[in-house]
């Protein structure tokens, strides 16, 4: 009897694992990319620091600056520990364009002075008020300061006509009689009587000037706009 048989099935091919990338080098190249990202993250923080520090002596060198009245001589405008803000850039951009920066009278400026002749620093930083400006004559006689240049030949005392003088409660002691020359100043404090300025050293060079007060911010309630 013939019997039928079921044919052998053919054997599968064998079958190879799936190659992947050793693992060593996968961990290699992962660290690659995160050592550089860090290094760029870094160099990034430290640029921006950098450009911030530069910015903020740019602005403190070239456009305002912020200052703390020492001292009663521009009192009763001004007094002892005041916070200020000096505003500079009419000074820089007047340097930058080469011409001469000559604030208006009655301004209070920031400027610096030798003041080694009184036992105190060759270049000191003072606060006083413009009363002079270049080609004025300046007489301070009989505690009373008088001007004269070609707008006003009789003369005329800015202590009593401009609008600081209300603030002026000290006689101007002291008798001087100069007159300025195109690139000078004369500089009073409003403390008269208490106030190391024009009176004593002469006047200042407009090359001197570092600014002009825009605003007092301390104390707050005295906060003032100049």
């Amino acid at each position: 009897m013939d019997t039928n048989h079921p044919k052998p099935a053919a054997p599968e091919p064998p079958v190879e694992p799936p190659q992947s990338e050793p693992k060593n080098h996968h961990r290699h190249a992962t660290g690659k990319t995160g050592k550089r990202s860090v290094t760029k993250e870094i160099l990034s923080t430290v640029g921006i620091l950098v450009a911030a520090v530069l910015l903020a002596i740019g602005l403190i060198t070239y456009v305002f600056q912020s200052y703390q009245v020492d001292g009663p001589s521009m009192q009763q405008t001004l007094h002892n520990n005041d916070r200020l803000i000096v505003w500079k850039l009419p000074r820089t951009w007047a340097r930058i364009t080469g011409h001469q920066y000559v604030p208006k009278r009655g301004d209070i400026i920031i400027f610096t002075e030798d003041l080694s002749a009184y036992g105190q620093g060759s270049h000191k930083q003072l606060i006083k008020r413009v009363i002079g400006l270049p080609g004025d004559r300046v007489v301070v006689a009989h505690n009373t300061i008088t001007i004269y240049n070609k707008q006003h030949p009789k003369g005329f005392q800015p202590d009593k006509t401009l609008p600081y003088g209300k603030d002026i409660t000290e006689p101007a002691i002291q008798n001087e009689d100069v007159t300025l020359g195109p690139h000078q100043l004369f500089m009073c404090g409003d403390n008269r009587t208490n106030s190391l300025d024009s009176r004593f050293f002469g006047p200042i060079n407009t090359s001197q000037v570092i600014g002009k007060l825009a605003l007092r911010i301390l104390p707050i309630n005295d906060a003032q706009a100049f």
